[in-house]
Order: C-alpha cells, then sequence, then structure tokens
C-alpha cells in the first residue's frame, strides 16, 4: 500500500486521546499501523477547558503513534462531540428551470449547499448537512434523484450544529500540536461506522457510544442517520459517585470502577468484599462488590433514561429492530447490556469495531474503547477515496500524497469555485476553513 492512503484519526476525549494510524489493505480491511493512547488532560465533557495541557497531551499520543507506526503523522482527522453538539431536521425545496433535462449531482448539492444558509443562534455554526431522503413532484424517492426528470425537488436534511468556539479550541489545539486537520468528523458516526452492519442501520438501531465524559447517540434507519444527540454524562461521572459513595480518592475510585464494577446489583453477592489501601499509613478500608454495583447502577439507569428519551424523541422508538448496541469505553461496564435492555424493552449487544479489521490487528484495538478512532480512520479512508476519484478529471493522472492532496485539492477549487464537490467532502471543508482563516488572522 501506498503512504498516500495512510489516514490517522485523532479521538480527543474527556479520559483519554488516542490516535490510530491506519489503511485499507487489498481485502477492504483496516489494517492498524500503530495507535497512540494517553490520560487526556485538559478536556471537560468533550469540551477543551485547558489548550496547553489538551496540546501536551495530543503531542504525547502523536509521538507513541507515530514511533509505533514508523509514520510521520501530519494530517489527522479529528472527531468532534460534546455537550455544545445538537442536532435538528430542515425541510429544502427547489424548483427547477427545466423540468425536461435531467437531474445533475450540482442540482443537488446546490440544494443541500442552501442549508449552510440558516440562521443560528449567536455562537453556533453548522457542522454538516446530512441529506435524508428526496422527493420529486412529490413523490417519494428513497435515494438520489440524480438522473430523474421532474420540476420540484425536495429533500429532509439531518443538520449538526455546535458551538464555534468549541471548534475553534479542538483546531487550535491540534495546530499548537503541529498538526493540520483535515476533516472535522461527528464522533458518533464514525464510531457507528466502526462497530454497525449494513443490516443493522437498514433494520433501525441505536448506537450509543458511552465516553468518559458524554454519551453519543445515533439513531439509522432504512440506511439513513436519522437523529443525533450528545448526552452530558458518562463514565467519570460514575466514578464521581463512587468516589464520594465510598468515600475513596478518585485514583482507587476509577480501579475498583473497572475492575469490579457491575451495572446490575443483583448479580454480586453480598459477602464479596475488596480492600484499599489506607492512606499514609490508615489501614486498608473494605468495600462491599454489592454497594458499589448499587452506586453504579443508580447512576447507569439515569443515563439509560436519558437515552431512552432521545429515543422516543427521535419518533423511531417501534422501529428498531436493530435495539441499541453500545460501544466505548464505558459499555466495557459488567452486566450493562442486561440493565440496558431492562430499562429500554429492546435488544440491546456491545459493538466491537472488529468487522472490519484486519486479522492480524492488535486484540487490544479490537476494544469498544478504541471504536471512535478506528471509526475517525474509516470515514477518513472512504472521504479520501471520493475525493480521488473526483479529483481525476481535474488533476493530471498522477494521485498526490496526502499532504500535497489537500494542497492541491484547495487550489482546484480556486480556480473552479462553481466545481461542487460530489463527495460532500466541501461543505465540511468550508467550516474547516472558517476556522483556518480565524486561526491564520489571530496568529498574525
Amino acid at each position: 500500500m501506498k503512504t498516500s492512503e495512510i489516514i490517522v484519526g485523532l479521538d480527543i476525549g474527556t479520559t483519554k486521546i488516542a490516535v490510530i494510524v491506519g489503511h485499507k489493505n487489498e481485502f477492504g480491511k483496516i489494517e492498524i499501523l500503530g495507535h497512540g493512547k494517553v490520560p487526556s488532560i485538559g478536556v471537560k465533557r468533550g469540551v477543551v477547558s485547558n489548550i496547553e495541557n489538551t496540546v501536551q497531551s495530543i503531542k504525547d499520543a502523536i509521538k507513541e503513534a507515530s514511533q509505533k507506526s514508523g509514520v510521520d503523522i501530519r494530517y489527522v482527522n479529528v472527531g468532534i462531540a460534546g455537550q455544545h453538539i445538537k442536532s435538528l431536521q430542515h425541510h429544502g425545496s427547489t424548483i427547477r428551470k427545466d423540468s425536461e433535462t435531467e437531474i445533475s449531482q450540482e442540482e443537488i448539492e446546490t440544494l443541500v449547499n442552501s442549508m449552510y444558509n440558516l440562521n443560528m443562534n449567536p455562537g453556533e455554526e453548522i457542522i454538516e448537512v446530512i441529506p435524508q431522503q428526496f422527493s420529486l413532484d412529490g413523490e417519494h424517492v428513497v435515494k438520489s434523484p440524480k438522473g430523474m426528470m421532474g420540476s420540484s425537488l425536495e429533500a429532509n436534511f439531518h443538520i449538526i450544529v455546535g458551538q464555534t468556539a468549541a471548534a475553534k479550541n479542538i483546531y487550535k489545539c491540534v495546530r499548537k500540536a503541529g498538526l493540520d486537520v483535515v476533516d472535522l468528523i461527528l464522533e458518533p458516526i464514525a464510531s457507528a461506522e466502526a462497530v454497525l452492519s449494513e443490516e443493522e442501520k437498514e433494520a433501525g438501531v441505536v448506537l450509543v457510544d458511552i465516553g468518559g465524559g458524554t454519551s453519543d447517540i445515533a439513531i439509522f434507519h432504512e440506511g439513513i442517520i436519522r437523529h443525533t444527540a450528545v448526552i452530558p454524562l458518562g463514565g467519570d461521572i460514575i466514578t464521581e459517585d463512587v468516589k464520594e459513595g465510598c468515600s475513596i480518592i478518585k485514583k482507587h475510585a476509577e480501579e475498583l470502577k473497572v475492575k469490579f464494577g457491575s451495572a446490575l446489583a443483583s448479580e454480586n453477592r453480598e459477602e464479596e468484599i475488596v480492600a484499599i489501601p489506607g492512606l499514609r499509613g490508615r489501614s486498608p478500608k473494605e468495600i462491599s462488590i454489592r454497594n458499589l454495583a448499587n452506586i453504579i447502577q443508580a447512576r447507569m439507569e439515569e443515563i439509560i433514561e436519558y437515552i431512552y428519551f432521545e429515543i422516543k424523541n427521535s419518533g423511531y422508538e417501534k422501529k428498531l429492530i436493530g435495539g441499541i448496541v453500545l460501544t466505548g469505553g464505558g459499555a466495557q461496564m459488567k452486566h450493562i447490556a442486561q440493565l440496558t435492555e431492562f430499562k429500554t424493552g429492546l435488544d440491546t449487544r456491545i459493538g466491537y469495531p472488529n468487522e472490519h479489521l484486519a486479522n492480524d490487528v492488535p486484540e487490544e484495538m479490537a476494544s469498544p474503547m478504541y471504536a471512535t478512532g478506528i471509526g475517525l480512520v474509516i470515514v477518513g479512508i472512504d472521504r479520501y477515496e471520493k475525493e480521488k476519484e473526483r479529483m481525476k478529471p481535474a488533476v493530471a493522472e498522477e494521485i498526490p500524497e496526502p499532504e500535497e492532496k489537500v494542497t492541491k485539492t484547495k487550489k482546484v477549487k480556486e480556480k473552479k469555485p462553481k466545481d461542487p464537490d460530489k463527495s460532500g467532502r466541501k461543505f465540511t471543508d468550508s467550516f474547516i476553513e472558517k476556522i483556518q482563516k480565524w486561526f491564520e488572522e489571530e496568529n498574525e
């Protein structure tokens, strides 16, 4: 494989910063060339709270991934999430000048692009516009209407909105770490690509990525994303509950949660006890595993109630044949699938990103903890391949490396501003370009 096809995903989370370096092999599977994972210092609930600490954590994770993969990392696909992310539905339409001609890809992209002109609240920006379904002259069209004829083209859109300041801070941290951002990708969409099958998306499924600071939700039906949401509760708040409930320090609370935690208290016996080392010569503290599970279960039930509210609010509660798929670090909690099934009545499984991975990938990479990072690589590869295919007529026969590719792509756009990006990349880039302009002006 050429290095031009190597993609890097950067997952900036609340508890960890993970860097995944990978490419697609000849069998269509993702080969992980290297990865780096360090504790996240400076991020709270998916939002950067300390620039310098976050920059240092990114540098450490990049250094580790670069050493393991032997790749000089310069360009990254960055995940964006956090409690500031929200989504909305919008309907758009256009009247065609000539109903006797076939609908072109340019017309479709023009309709999609018009959604970026919607008025948002102060401090908010549209991050991504996802077409859900089209209709032509009142007739429902499930997929693209390209090549069809009609006078009125309409579509329903899923629009993802985020705070401009939060996106700027992420971008600023990445640039200060000596990297360039290729794409900002919504994390629940990335996680979905890593752990969901096309059959599940078609049947109707809820993807729940339980991270350290937030729980991200994405609902699919008929192969289309229908609803996204971010709940500002995750694994960290469970650790805090254990810390307060058991009167122990946070380090021991996290270890207790990971090693002995359970989401169902009834699955643990009363007599099971674990001893925690005392502080400065004090005697060890004994903790009941059953009481620990009671603390965890109470908070997990609250998180699941929020998730279930989003499911009902989406209007797809009765259409989810695929049930719920849990992923992320929080999905490794024992008995969490059983508790989720009990509280929602929906079939639940744990999502592992191993379906898309090559056989020789390290076993630890198949953990739900790395679902977002691997998903960022998958989405990055998909967008890169679409971009490369689109650029074939515009660029001479050689395909540039990623470092050159980003620059050359921009040059082509400058020469042909009316040439739409058929991959949908243009719209993500337009958001990034706004932030790039702001960053350059700030550093002048």
